[in-house]
């Protein structure tokens, strides 16, 4: 692991250059406000349809590093898919004063922990959500993007009974890293745990015992920001904690992605990944299929859309067409990243070189949360 000293350094090499900024307009979004003690100083936006019904599911979105609820909505549409097929949206808002770059801090144990911090202020949230527009305890999930692909992992393992599912885009395992150099190791992709440890950390951030959410992954294959092995890891955990072989039950495409599924002994479809060839950091889209999907920084048109798709496999929104199956390679070090690439307008393919390499760096740090 790299030390303190080649942090800081790595951070005075490139500190003072100037943040791309995102759109701050919130849009469609209200605002919850008195959701409980809040120790992780957050602010909360929600969104709910015009025609809600009571005991309608709940939807729990975390934006990435340098965005905001109304950016993040505004591009992957999750409200244009509640409209449509009736579930209420809640979205943690990070605040400057606690991360300048707007992350969640899925790393630091005050924060990432049961009952402490940001983690639990989210946990209040989603109680005051059911409280106030009686939306259904059972049908609860989590998503998020980058850092906050990370908090929900945070939130699946330290309140995995409160979560029927989950979604990490572009995230990392929970419980790999405690500290900002850590942190920063893991989004390389160096010294990630077995499995076995993995899953041991899982159990141990609660007293749950069963059973566990189901989960979707998603990463692009040349995240230059977060390696794409943290998808493997992710999957790895959660398929020991459900008690799964590491080969999936079955494998395919989806509008030419690898796709792979792992089913538990009843067949239900638990866990699912996403391979998204040739995309580099950010969320799916699929701006061209009238969905309301808008690219943007960290915000990629490939084609498929996550939002859509995620929402599909947690049983709250149709099928989503596209599936085919197919023979594919079962192990993900089997797959050539740079093979067949696909490149589609929008995607910030991230290439070598020193321009390239430096832009790495700073978004690492960026996501991490140790850049400005």
């Amino acid at each position: 692991m790299r030390n303190v000293h080649d942090t800081i350094t790595r951070l005075k090499a490139i500190r003072g250059r100037t943040l791309l900024q995102p759109d701050l307009i919130d849009g469609q979004l209200g605002t919850l406000s008195d959701f409980g003690s809040n120790p992780g100083a957050l602010q909360a936006r929600t969104h709910l349809p015009k025609s809600i019904e009571v005991g309608a599911p709940l939807v729990v979105v975390l934006h990435g590093c340098t965005q905001t609820p109304g950016g993040y909505n505004r591009s992957a549409a999750w409200s244009e898919a509640a409209e449509e097929y009736g579930f209420a949206l809640l979205f943690p808002e990070q605040q400057r004063a606690n991360n300048p770059n707007l992350c969640f801090n899925w790393f630091l144990p005050e924060d990432a922990s049961r009952g402490r911090g940001e983690a639990l202020s989210i946990r209040q949230m989603v109680a005051a959500m059911h409280e106030r527009h009686g939306t259904d305890p059972r049908r609860t999930f989590v998503t998020g993007l980058s850092a906050g692909g990370a908090m929900a992992a945070v939130m699946l393992a330290t309140y995995p009974e409160v979560f029927a599912g989950g979604a990490i885009i572009a995230g990392l395992p929970y419980g790999t890293a405690r500290t900002a150099p850590e942190a920063f190791d893991r989004m390389r992709g160096h010294a990630v745990a077995s499995p076995e440890a993995l899953a041991a950390i899982v159990r141990s951030a609660s007293h749950h015992e069963g059973p566990w959410p189901r989960l979707s992954v998603w990463h692009g294959t040349i995240d230059a920001t977060v390696d794409s092995s943290n998808a493997r890891a992710i999957v790895d955990q959660w398929a020991r904690l459900h008690g799964l072989p590491r080969d999936p039950s079955r494998k395919g495409t989806v509008n030419g992605f690898p796709h792979r599924i792992w089913e538990n002994e009843a067949g239900d479809e638990v866990i699912e990944e996403y391979v998204i060839t040739g995309m580099g950091h950010g969320a799916p889209l699929n701006q061209g299929e009238g969905l309301g999907e808008t690219a943007g920084p960290f915000m990629l048109d490939v084609g498929i859309s996550s939002t859509r798709r995620i929402a599909s496999f947690w049983g709250i929104a149709e099928p989503q067409p596209g599936k085919k199956e197919a023979p594919l390679s079962s192990s993900r070090s089997e797959i050539n990243p740079h093979h067949d690439l696909k490149v589609h307008p929008g995607s910030p393919v991230l290439m070598g070189g020193p321009v390239g390499v430096q832009r790495t760096i700073e978004e690492a740090l960026r996501a991490a949360g140790l850049m400005p």
